[in-house]
C-alpha cells in the first residue's frame, strides 16, 4: 500500500470540510483559500479547487460576487449561504464525533502497547532487585 497516496486521501476528505470553514469566516477570495490550504499543508492545486468551489455552489452552500481588482479584473468572493452555514454545522457534529472515534481507536492502541510492554519492565526491574 502506498503511504502518500492514502495520506492525500485523507486530506481529500476533508477537504470540503476545510473550505467551507475558511469560507465561512466572511467573503474570500479563491486564491486566499489556496493560500490558507497551503499553510495548514493540504496542498491543493486550483484545478481541485475550482470544480469542488462549483459543486458547492451548485448545492447552494456557498455563492459569490464580483469585486473590482485594482491589479487586474473583477474577482470572485466567495461566502456561505444559510444553507451552507447548517450543513457546516452538521458537518462539525460530524467532525467531533469522528474526532473523538479515532482518538477512542488511537488511545486505546497506545494504552495496550503500553501494558504489553509493562510486564517485560516489571521483569527487568526485578533482575535489577536480585543482583
Amino acid at each position: 500500500m502506498d503511504l502518500e497516496n492514502t495520506q492525500i486521501q485523507m486530506r481529500k476528505g476533508i477537504l470540503e470540510f476545510c473550505i467551507l470553514h475558511i469560507i465561512s469566516r466572511g467573503e474570500v477570495y479563491s486564491s486566499d483559500i489556496l493560500k490558507e490550504l497551503k499553510e495548514a499543508r493540504i496542498i491543493v492545486v486550483e484545478g481541485t479547487l475550482y470544480p469542488l468551489l462549483n459543486r458547492l455552489r451548485k448545492a447552494e452552500l456557498v455563492d459569490y460576487s464580483w469585486k473590482e481588482s485594482s491589479s487586474g479584473p473583477p474577482q470572485k468572493h466567495f461566502q456561505l449561504t444559510s444553507k451552507g452555514e447548517s450543513f457546516l454545522i452538521k458537518l462539525n457534529e460530524t467532525w467531533v464525533g469522528l474526532v473523538e472515534s479515532v482518538n477512542q481507536i488511537i488511545t486505546k492502541s497506545r494504552v495496550e502497547a503500553f501494558h504489553l510492554k509493562l510486564p517485560d519492565l516489571q521483569i527487568e526491574a526485578l533482575k535489577i532487585k536480585r543482583k
